[in-house]
């Protein structure tokens, strides 16, 4: 199994009498990118400056790489790159300036800032804008340039909250390839409110509402979970009627209900709900067989990150400071 890179226990912030984040728990393996999903306003920022050793939690604990968030926060700090979502860059400064002067401020070898930085370069695609100050460049190019500062020394971890905000259509496309490419050698953990931003990106989501953990899993896993057991099976029009069709489906060893449904010319639709959580595929398939039905498409359907996302943060109630 591979190593645990970020373990949160319990993990709370409170300001005043207005609790932000509360009693959360999860952990990041390696190699994963975990889509951290929450409406703004949720905690998600909040959580991510607490990993980052910004803010220091109100109570719980907090490892990154090993390292303790309270006791050994600069052990924390050397083994992540952070984006937080005001890209921290000096915009008079060359892009190559910046890069070098970050090289300085995280005391990189000499004899490795040029590699590390011809690697960045290459990476974030940044090579025709070296030259250019940092003011001058696209919100795109900026983001990129925030990537680079955030991986050139070659961290474990990769925090990055929400770095395609305010970016046109083609910059954001650019922007997750980027992601999923540093995601290859990296643990990521990707912070945003924006749902088709973690199905491009993420292989586990965690979803936030009102400071708390609501839902921890795979979006397929969170689909199924939330639209239960639930399968689309359509039978070509054989000789054989739509009612004894349903009837027999409905009949089946594990199946709560047969629904009819409008389908194509020449189609009979239905709408098959399980009891429990086995899959019904391999039945249905033999059912089809055995009664000697064609069976065009059978399909096991889950509800979108959408349907999922709304209807845990619907009701989150979250008010007071920004999170």
């Amino acid at each position: 199994m591979s190593e645990v890179m970020i373990q949160v226990e319990g993990l709370t912030k409170d300001y005043g009498s207005f609790r932000a984040v509360s009693q959360i728990s999860f952990e990041v393996r390696s190699g994963e990118v975990l889509g951290f999903l929450g409406p703004n306003g949720a905690g998600k920022s909040t959580t991510m400056k607490m990993l980052t050793c910004f803010l220091s939690p109100t109570a719980g604990t907090a490892r990154v790489a090993g390292f303790d968030v309270y006791e050994q926060s600069l052990e924390v700090r050397q083994n992540l790159g952070y984006l937080p979502e005001d890209t921290p860059l000096y915009k008079d400064m060359t892009v190559l300036e910046y890069l070098e002067f970050i090289c300085s401020i995280r005391e990189l070898p000499r004899s490795e800032r040029r590699p590390r930085l011809r690697r960045m370069v290459d990476v974030c695609g940044l090579g025709p804008m070296l030259g250019k100050l940092v003011g001058e460049l696209s919100k795109g190019y900026r983001q990129r340039v925030g990537l680079a500062q955030a991986m050139i020394h070659e961290p474990k971890i990769v925090l990055l909250d929400e770095p395609t905000s305010g970016l046109d259509p083609n910059q954001i496309v650019e922007i997750r390839q980027l992601i999923k490419e540093v995601g290859r050698e990296r643990t990521v953990i990707l912070s945003t409110h924006i749902l088709p931003e973690v199905q491009a990106t993420c292989s586990r989501v965690v979803i936030i509402a009102g400071g708390k953990l609501v839902a921890d899993g795979t979006p397929d896993e969170l689909g199924a979970r939330e639209r239960g057991n639930r399968y689309r099976v359509v039978i070509e029009q054989n000789g054989t009627p739509r009612a004894a069709i349903a009837e027999k489906l409905g009949q089946m060893s594990g199946v709560a209900r047969c629904a009819e449904s409008a389908g194509e010319s020449g189609t009979f639709q239905f709408t098959v709900d399980g009891t429990g959580a086995d899959d019904l595929r391999k039945p249905l398939f033999r059912a089809a067989v055995d009664n000697g039905w064609s069976l065009l498409e059978l399909q096991r359907q889950a509800a979108s990150l959408e349907d999922v996302f709304r209807k845990l943060t619907r009701d989150d109630g979250v008010s007071g400071p920004k999170a």
